[in-house]
């Protein structure tokens, strides 16, 4: 069985955000930190070298494979932040509709900036996921 390659990490979140550029990323990541940590409840931890997430939630699928992975969160990758809140299990299309500016991959928002997006829609839509994800798998602080 394959091992999961992005684990969580002792690198510290805050100097991660610090490291952050431009400045305007950075800002943006200090306030998405901010709201994650006020949604969740949850204090950050680093998995693998770029994501930053808010618990932990802990799986086997039916194939035997298993592993931990963040419960949500983002990275601020060059181009955009990738927002990791769709467990891929519900449809949250009412939800994304009312969000602003953004795309979505298999398991991920894509937003290039904040001021795109209503972060009051994008704290319910971490709610949802959050909720949509503790309803398969027990989702605990990281």
């Amino acid at each position: 069985m394959a091992e999961n390659k992005t684990k969580a990490t002792e690198v510290s979140v805050a100097d991660f955000i610090a490291a952050v550029e431009p400045e305007a990323k950075r800002a943006d990541a200090e306030a998405l930190d901010a709201l994650f940590r006020r949604v969740t409840g949850f204090t950050p931890r680093m998995w693998g070298p770029s994501m930053i997430g808010y618990g932990r939630y802990d799986y086997v699928y039916e194939t035997g494979h298993g592993g931990s992975s963040l419960a949500t969160g983002f990275s601020p990758r060059k181009a955009e932040f990738s927002i990791y809140i769709l467990p891929g299990y519900s449809d949250f299309g009412e939800i994304l509709g009312r969000l602003g500016k953004h795309r979505i991959g298999k398991s991920c928002l894509y937003v290039k900036r904040l001021s795109d997006i209503d972060t009051g829609v994008l704290e319910e839509l971490i709610r949802g996921g959050l909720a949509d994800l503790a309803s398969r798998w027990a989702v605990h602080p990281a």
